[in-house]
């Protein structure tokens, strides 16, 4: 999946117009315009079409764990500049406060079958020798159950 395609997912899914997408931006730390977010919307065959940058993502899930959670004390969260399946399906869970059942009953919801020991293996350090990575056929039948559930 595109980092464009991930964009209008969560767009869909949270029912975000371009103003709400910008203070959720905005949120994560970033200035966006309205023109901006509708190049990161347009199809790749549109000449207004813009690639989104991992950085850019990482700072629009950001600003979703903020809309959801609030700021945290502390330190403040940085936008990862390379993003990865792994990444987005953490920030979605601590976004949305969901914990691994969560999870597993969403993706079940849309005839997904995924194993506990499967889904932990995608939150573990990419070192851990049980760590695997999340192909796109999970986080993109993870969205369409996150789509399905906010209706």
């Amino acid at each position: 999946m595109t980092n464009n395609d991930i964009f209008r997912s969560l767009r869909f899914t949270f029912g975000l117009h371009d103003e709400q997408s910008i203070k959720v931006f905005k949120l994560g730390g970033l200035e966006v315009e309205q023109a901006q977010v509708r190049a990161w919307l347009a199809k790749e065959e549109d000449e207004d079409f813009e690639k989104m940058h991992d950085i850019k993502l990482a700072t629009f899930l950001n600003g979703i764990i903020v809309k959801h959670r609030g700021r945290k004390k502390g330190a403040e969260m940085l936008p990862e500049k390379r993003l990865n399946n792994n990444l987005i399906l953490r920030k979605l869970k601590i976004a949305l406060e969901l914990k691994d059942d969560d999870i597993l009953a969403l993706l079940e919801s849309v005839d997904f079958r995924l194993s506990r020991h499967e889904l932990s293996a995608f939150f573990r350090k990419p070192d851990h020798r049980h760590f695997r990575m999340c192909k796109d056929q999970v986080l993109r039948n993870f969205l369409r159950a996150l789509s399905l559930q906010k209706k």
